[in-house]
């Protein structure tokens, strides 16, 4: 441990960065509230989408690098938006026109349109709960209603009272004029509609801690700021919610960063040191537009687990944070193999390295033994020319590529094969476009064939590999990687594939005979 922990101070590894920041908040004194927290928001107005889930997993591996350089205590709150006003209605829910009829209402105080929870907010934050604690997450779930409603944030409103013209300084500066004539930062709730109303505030009474307006129809009225009466608009909300809980991190996406010095002052303003923070780049659909929970494009967390495991997703948003990302069906692949080769790496390397390797973040220290003999890529491609309906079919291969392996010892290897039944049934297949041979591609690929039924080496993949490769060199293969390109496209109808003596290996010797014989008669895979 002491060897990870030495790593760990000086390790390049954005986690450790950013927990080295947080634990310099303390190099005098530790918390005097007992431990660090960390925060992540979530905003219920749509169901929860996998951009929040990579901000909790981003948030968790920032915690478990605090909690290997430090000794200080650690909490991590995921809160919930859900008193804000619903302002419109989201476009992949049931039940739009009863929505409609609750528009500018708390979130929590809107009908559920799927009849299952006690509100709209409530749905939303029971999905987001759901899988937070699928992927085992250990979090405290903060709902901002029961955290305005039960007293909670009384203090934080009073203080806000009284110093409300300084926190009206600070938010009127970023304001157009137009905007400045009417805004407040304080949002009554409408004693009798239930709505949250965006009204000028004629009063604000710092001893009383109240606050007077007119409603829409002009009568007029005089709330206390606590209990759950008045909310805080969202940008003060936010740093006054940082100074209530004591926040010592909390990241979030670019679109909030032009903020950040506002949310830092609000919390300033009201007692408490800013906490760090981290911006990361926003996650794109296919189309290189933001991902949406309102909107629903994007990719899903139940999507992405339907073709590869959760370690293969934690991994691809363990990468580079910073970087803008395209979030779709065909960077599952990769993400899948590339999880597998960190984690095959780990064991043989040292304290250094694997403090930088993405599987010390994914797994909080303890990595797995990989299982996955075969590769995802491999096992797509196996599904392509068996093709199969069932991962049945592939673990009739796989037992005579590597006859040890069963469902029982390689769990990770059968999820895999079966995920990569459905990957390839519903993307992969619908897309192959088989191509005929060259003249050149065509006795090199005949060359092949001979080769292969007088092979004795067995199912060795490297000696399979190297006589591919004798007999591209042998043609005239300049690049070489145009006679695998070539391999690739007349026989498993795509540009590229895996190393392909490890799939003669795979597949077998006069099955690949047989493949490539029917590719040159124009038969291709099915």
């Amino acid at each position: 441990m002491s060897d990870l922990r030495d790593a760990a101070m000086s390790s390049k590894a954005w986690p450790f960065e950013e927990a080295r920041r947080v634990l310099k908040r303390y190099e005098k004194a530790p918390p005097a509230k007992g431990h660090v927290l960390f925060e992540t928001g979530y905003g219920p107005s749509g169901l929860p989408h996998i951009g929040t889930f990579g901000e909790v997993l981003r948030t968790t591996m920032i915690r478990r690098a605090f909690e290997l350089i430090s000794d200080i205590p650690t909490r991590m709150i995921c809160f919930s938006d859900d008193m804000d006003g619903m302002r419109k209605v989201p476009g992949n829910v049931p039940n739009q026109d009863m929505l409609r009829e609750h528009l500018q209402k708390p979130l929590t105080s809107v009908p559920d349109p799927f009849g299952t929870h006690d509100s709209f907010g409530h749905h939303n934050n029971a999905m987001l709960r759901r899988f937070l604690d699928t992927f085992g997450f250990e979090y405290e779930f903060y709902s901002a209603t029961e955290f305005y409603k039960s007293g909670q944030f009384d203090d934080t409103l009073r203080l806000a009272a009284e110093r409300y013209d300084a926190l009206m300084e600070v938010m009127l500066a970023s304001l157009r004029e137009e905007r400045q004539q009417t805004y407040s930062i304080f949002l009554p709730i409408h004693p009798e509609t239930g709505r949250v109303l965006y009204v000028p505030i004629k009063n604000v009474d710092a001893r009383e801690g109240t606050v007077t307006f007119d409603d829409e129809t002009g009568r007029e009225w005089t709330l206390p700021v606590t209990g759950g009466q008045v909310k805080l608009q969202w940008k003060p909300d936010f740093g006054a919610r940082w100074a209530a809980l004591g926040v010592d991190f909390e990241m979030y996406g670019k679109d909030h960063s032009t903020n950040t010095p506002i949310y830092d002052r609000i919390c300033e303003i009201l007692g408490m040191k800013a906490p760090e923070h981290f911006t990361y780049e926003l996650f794109l659909d296919d189309s290189g537009q933001k991902i949406s929970k309102s909107s629903g494009n994007g990719i899903s967390i139940d999507e992405w687990l339907t073709y590869a495991s959760t370690e293969s997703l934690s991994y691809f948003m363990f990468q580079k944070p910073k970087t803008a990302k395209r979030l779709y069906f065909d960077v599952i692949p990769k993400a899948e193999d590339e999880y597998h080769q960190q984690l095959r790496a780990y064991p043989d390397q040292d304290a250094k390295a694997q403090v930088a390797n993405p599987v010390w973040h994914i797994h909080g220290g303890a990595p797995p033994e990989s299982r996955l003999v075969v590769p995802f890529a491999m096992l797509l491609n196996l599904a392509s020319v068996a093709s199969a309906e069932d991962k049945e079919t592939l673990w009739g291969f796989i037992r005579r590529y590597a006859p040890d392996a069963s469902a029982e010892t390689n769990p990770d290897l059968d999820e895999a094969a079966g995920h990569a039944v459905k990957y390839f049934n519903d993307f992969v297949k619908p897309h192959r476009v088989f191509r005929a041979p060259t003249d050149t591609e065509r006795a090199a690929m005949e060359d092949l064939v001979a080769r292969l039924k007088v092979w004795d080496g067995g199912m060795d993949a490297e000696a399979l590999q190297s006589m591919v490769f004798a007999v591209g060199k042998d043609h005239g293969f300049e690049p070489l990687r145009d006679w695998f390109t070539a391999l690739y496209e007349v026989l498993l109808g795509a540009s590229q594939g895996p190393r392909f003596g490890g799939f003669i290996a795979l597949y077998g010797v006069d099955e690949t005979v047989r493949l490539i014989e029917d590719a040159l008669q124009d038969k291709p895979a099915a």
